[in-house]
């Protein structure tokens, strides 16, 4: 196997949390559930991906501050938030709260663009604004201002008997614009994260660009080398210019035959689309990584991408079943972690998981007699 000559600092995963419409409960708890394991597993970090209008997590606000009275040590992170779905102001509010009731455990990561399918939705998401809404960097900017305690406005103090009002969003969470990301899939935007004194997160998907040979991992180094460079020359004086790299890993150490099989035909399914460029601007997907702990190592020391990071947050397969993510996130952290020279953080014997049944249970308590 090859070695690595910088052993892997921190390891998280990223997760979509997938429900089903008819009982979403039971799906927001597998989630919940997921990420104390991740904690008692030694993980650095979890990650929740946004997915509005759909049936995956809508609001992973509200699953941080959830799981954040359940667990005491990992950070828990997005991944991303489309900025085009928020108010930067509210967001700030909410942000800074989720960080205070954590301990200073949130790792916010941001993306500027339109919304996805915008004209589906643009006539309740801005009735009164939608072709003037601003989708650019200036939005996550403006975020990080109101984060880092800038003013919002002149007027503050007293007023009245007991109303008393700030000039800067409260509640303010003093550390929270150090660990402020950026999910960037081309050259322009990693420039753009480092020149502005962000973290950079590096995907499974990216732009190369015009003429650049589709070769996903020297792509992603060549991201990576970039960013690090506008960071070293941006005078940002909070920048710590941090790399994360996700890519999709399904260690079968500990899996059953069933399991293996039907992980083998999820990459088998989406093995195609990493083939070749798709769309009009030739977006590139990572080839899904599966096999043991041992393989997949040597995959990653071999790839050119994970060779610049020490810090990775692997994203869980979509539609697995709760069984499934206790499987791979076990190996991940006692086979392929150790592999890849990392060592848990407070790592115990995980209890066995709270079964789903619970929620069920409480959901029945809370129903009125005779309906």
């Amino acid at each position: 196997m090859p070695h690595s000559s910088r052993p892997l600092r921190k390891l998280g995963f990223l997760t979509i949390g997938l429900f089903d419409p008819a009982d979403p409960a039971a799906g927001h708890e597998s989630t919940l559930q997921v990420i104390e394991l991740g904690e008692r597993l030694g993980f650095d970090s979890a990650w929740l991906r946004h997915r509005h209008l759909q049936f995956g997590i809508s609001s992973p606000i509200a699953i941080m501050a959830a799981v954040s009275q359940r667990t005491s040590r990992i950070e828990l992170g997005t991944a991303v938030t489309p900025m085009g779905w928020e108010n930067p102001l509210r967001l700030a509010e909410d942000l800074a709260t989720v960080d205070l009731l954590a301990g200073g455990r949130i790792n916010p990561g941001l993306s500027v663009g339109e919304p996805m399918r915008y004209d589906t939705v643009k006539h309740e998401l801005y009735p009164d604004s939608a072709e003037l809404e601003d989708f650019s960097y200036a939005r996550v900017d403006r975020l990080a201002r109101l984060i880092a305690g800038e003013p919002v406005r002149e007027f503050s103090g007293k007023q009245g008997v007991v109303e008393e009002f700030s000039n800067r969003v409260e509640p303010h969470s003093s550390g929270l614009r150090e660990p402020l990301w950026y999910g960037a899939a081309s050259k322009k935007s990693a420039i753009w994260a480092g020149a502005n004194g962000f973290n950079l997160l590096s995907s499974s998907v990216i732009f190369p660009e015009a003429n650049q040979e589709p070769a996903f991992a020297q792509i992603q180094r060549s991201q990576i080398r970039a960013y690090r460079d506008a960071a070293a020359t941006s005078g940002q004086s909070h920048a710590p210019a941090r790399v994360s790299q996700g890519l999709v890993v399904i260690p079968t150490d500990s899996a059953s035959v069933k399991q293996r099989e039907k992980y083998q035909r999820y990459v088998d399914e989406r093995t195609p689309r990493a083939r070749a460029p798709q769309g009009p601007r030739g977006m590139l997907f990572a080839p899904d990584i599966i096999g043991t702990s041992d393989q997949i190592a040597e995959q990653l020391y071999a790839h050119a991408g994970f060779q610049e990071v020490d810090e990775v947050a692997f994203a869980l397969p979509f539609s697995f079943d709760h069984e499934d993510y206790v499987q791979i996130l076990t190996d991940i952290a006692t086979k392929l972690g150790p592999a890849l020279g990392w060592t848990p953080a407070g790592y115990a014997i995980p209890a066995c998981p709270r079964p789903l049944q619970a929620v069920e249970r409480r959901q029945r308590q809370r129903t009125p007699l005779g309906t």
